[in-house]
């Protein structure tokens, strides 16, 4: 292996000011991620729902969002939709959260431009791990 391709793969991300997005109708869910991720160092923004979300993503440009599929009025796979397709944000990691764990839902998300699939319950390792394998300053 080369010396620049050696230094990529050991490449560590700094998740100290680093804005992530927890978007999910549960407390507790998003009390967790928020709870976890400041002790890392990571600044983070959370909503409620999609609406709530879409309107903080254009105030705070998040470098990476989590976001539960099912919500209520707008649920994870159209707020990717439309996160996706905003060419501010297109480029944008977007990981998924869901209880439902089938190729189909998993593939839907792959569909409206989800970055990864986590399913729920996810542990610190899992949230970490998308972060530091998805989220580039």
């Amino acid at each position: 292996m080369s010396e620049t391709a050696a230094a990529m793969t050991e490449e560590v991300v700094d998740l100290k000011d680093l804005k992530v997005m927890v978007i999910d109708d549960s407390k507790t869910i998003r009390r967790t991620a928020e709870n976890l991720l400041k002790k890392e160092g990571c600044e983070v923004v959370t909503a409620v729902d999609g609406f709530e979300a879409l309107s903080k993503i254009a105030e705070t440009r998040p470098d990476i969002i989590f976001v539960d599929i099912m919500m209520p009025r707008l649920d994870g796979y159209q707020t990717c939709a439309l996160i996706k397709n905003n060419s501010m944000f297109h480029k944008t990691p977007v990981i998924m959260l869901s209880s439902k764990d089938s190729i189909f839902d998993r593939a839907r998300g792959r569909i409206v431009g989800s970055t990864q699939y986590l399913t729920k319950p996810f542990t610190k390792e899992d949230l970490l791990g998308a972060i530091k394998e998805h989220a580039r300053k």
